[in-house]
């Protein structure tokens, strides 16, 4: 039992501060579910429902397949998808042919994409088809030994019929989804279709993981140039999907809008891995699109939905909005971006809906802080969450802050990584000892009210937030010095009516290439070579960067500057 804190009476009185973490796989949470609600829809995609009983088949006829193509106990395996029943059916069958899930944005192009084969010396990828064709091209430019051994690719149709009278496609999105790809040729591997990886009778390998083996290895960035992967037990991503069940009061007659992004640590945990432990339905969206949104919401009788403050902006402002039934959600939250108080205020009068806003961070598998269902605080962290110690420390002395003064968040609690993959310097720097306890270093400022909720205030770390999505500048920066025009590039950030922040590049052009090369001719290159959402949406050119006196790019002086 954890020391009584201030916001323990706060804390809804129906649930305990700590729970028991269960000590078994995360396999066996779609197993128990499986044989509890066999016939239970936990699939939603367009016109086709998968049940619990074929999700769990499908994944098992997968891993026997992984299985046959070498892979063992503790490989890494690449999971490269935008939302489908086909990530889901893809991130358990790894699970159970008991390896590792390597989670990847499916907006990383090539150049990034090779660090995703490379760092975790993964030979299996999982794609979608049109998504193949960049792993593919990544694959090509490695060394042959750090090439992939084989690809299955699906194609979203797959999982859902066109021409079905069901299927509410936006038009923007026909190409994207219906259009046939081939096949990709991998320089010294195999690839195959997702169909044919399913039709197999092969032996399913035995059950050999458990709640102390790595169980997923998503990657987050930082304030040096390559992202670093998070190791994450089956224990830690366990605690957070069954502490995300018991916080939102889910059963198993949840029906819950999946729109967030399953490769983020918010949407893999706390809403895919959530549902699934609590036997619930899980209504899929590939992306974002406010209609759709509006229409499914409407058709399942959604009860919960995880978002971005964006999304809810946007529906709340669709011409159609009026001809949807949203009166069956019962809980609406998020986090990644401060909701706008009218916002929160407007769902507040329209439904009695409380906007929850949380706090997490890739290496604490989501959430760290939530904002009680019952007393919440706008534009808020939250408190610490369920089993987790949060406070806020000098970032020198390391000495805890009193209240209302600003210093690091720290975080201690069994959601919390087991580390950096390969990087034992980083994790080193990543941890400090406080009160008797590891503690990570979250490198976010804070503040802590007399209630004990949590405020962020700035970052220690330099890092950018561009509605919900993390931008690291040393990250843009690394990939931008590819450029052959480039000479020297800072990245900053710079406001953004409907993101929140967007990014910037201040560029110093090589002589060679000065009345050669315009800044959207930069803005283009970046778009070709790294994830939308990274690509400088601004390029300002200049004769030289402001430098310190031991040499070293001053961004906080162009950062200071821009705001």
């Amino acid at each position: 039992m954890q020391p009584s804190r201030p916001h323990h009476k706060f804390w809804p009185k129906r649930l305990p501060h700590a729970i028991t973490v269960p000590a078994t796989s995360l396999w066996d949470n779609l197993e128990i579910s499986a044989r509890r609600y066999p016939h239970k829809n936990a699939l939603v995609f367009f016109d086709r429902t998968t049940t619990y009983a074929q999700l769990r088949e499908q994944a098992e006829r997968l891993a026997a397949r992984l299985a046959s193509l070498g892979v063992r106990k503790g490989d890494r395996v690449v999971l490269d998808m935008q939302n489908c029943p086909q990530l889901i059916v893809a991130h358990w069958a790894i699970l159970r042919a008991n390896a590792v899930v390597v989670p990847v944005n499916p907006m990383n192009r090539a150049e990034e994409l090779k660090h995703y084969i490379t760092d975790p010396d993964a030979k299996v990828a999982i794609t979608t088809a049109d998504l193949a064709a960049e792993i593919a091209k990544a694959d090509a430019q490695l060394p042959e030994a750090q090439r992939l051994a084989h690809i299955i690719v699906t194609h979203f149709t797959d999982a859902f019929d066109p021409a079905s009278p069901q299927t509410l496609l936006p038009d923007a999105w026909r190409d994207w989804l219906l259009t046939k790809h081939p096949l990709p040729q991998l320089a010294s591997g195999k690839a195959m279709a997702w169909n044919d990886a399913l039709d197999n009778a092969l032996p399913l390998p035995p059950l050999e993981v458990g709640s102390t083996d790595l169980a997923v290895l998503p990657y987050t960035s930082g304030t040096t140039g390559l992202p670093k992967g998070c190791m994450h037990l089956h224990s830690s991503i366990m605690h957070n999907a069954a502490a995300a069940a018991v916080w939102g009061n889910a059963t198993p007659e949840n029906v819950t809008l999946l729109v967030v992004p399953m490769f983020h640590i918010t949407g893999m945990v706390s809403v895919m891995h959530s549902a699934i432990f609590a036997g619930s339905m899980l209504v899929i969206m590939p992306r974002w699109d406010r209609e759709l949104a509006g229409t499914l919401i409407s058709r399942w009788k959604v009860t919960t939905w995880t978002n971005i403050p964006t999304m809810v902006i946007d529906l709340l402002g669709s011409p159609n909005f009026d001809k949807f039934d949203l009166s069956s959600l019962q809980h609406i939250g998020g986090g990644g971006a401060a909701m706008p108080q009218a916002v929160a205020q407007r769902l507040f009068e329209l439904y009695g809906l409380r906007y929850v806003e949380g706090y997490g961070l890739t290496e604490t598998a989501a959430p760290s802080h939530s904002n009680p269902v019952d007393h919440p605080k706008q534009q808020c962290l939250g408190i610490p969450f369920m089993s987790c110690d949060a406070r806020v420390v000098d970032p020198d002395t390391l000495k805890e802050m009193p209240v209302g003064e600003q210093g690091e968040i720290i975080v201690h609690g069994p959601m919390v990584f087991d580390g950096y993959w390969k990087r034992p310097e980083a994790t080193a720097a990543a941890f400090i000892e406080f009160d008797g306890k590891r503690f990570f270093r979250t490198g976010d400022l804070g503040r802590v009210d007399e209630d004990g909720y949590f405020f962020i205030t700035d970052r220690l770390k330099r890092m950018i937030n561009a509605s919900g999505f993390k931008v690291w500048p040393a990250e843009v920066e690394a990939l931008m010095f590819k450029h052959p025009a480039i000479q020297e590039a800072c990245v900053i950030s710079t406001k953004d009516a409907y993101r929140g922040e967007t990014v910037k590049a201040v560029v110093v052009l090589r002589a060679s290439h000065k009345g050669q090369v315009s800044e959207q001719d930069v803005i283009d290159w970046c778009r070709e070579n790294m994830a939308v959402y990274k690509a400088p949406k601004i390029v300002q050119f200049a004769d030289a960067l402001p430098k310190s006196g031991s040499g070293k790019v001053m961004w906080r002086a162009l950062q200071e500057a821009e705001r």
